[in-house]
């Protein structure tokens, strides 16, 4: 554990921090995985919804965002 104020302050903000990006690439899985399960427009809405969030809040690229979403309509255009 830091002596040091500042880097006592670091360790807080970063667990904060990560407690806060697990939470949302957490709740981005899941809505992959509702999609995976059930392939229909609407699951596609809510997982493009989910994966531009973590997107926008940094937690993923938005090149990563973009190929997710790339795959998910391809598996959607497939399936239909």
């Amino acid at each position: 554990m830091p002596n040091i104020k500042s880097a006592i302050k670091r360790v807080s903000v970063t667990e904060h921090k990560t407690m806060r990006n697990k939470m949302v690439k957490t709740a981005t899985k899941t809505a992959l995985k509702k999609f995976n399960t059930n392939v229909s427009v609407e699951a596609m809405v809510a997982a493009t919804a989910a994966v531009d969030k973590a997107a926008a809040k940094g937690v993923i690229s938005k090149n990563a965002a973009n190929r997710q979403k790339a795959r998910m309509a391809r598996v959607l255009a497939k399936g239909e």
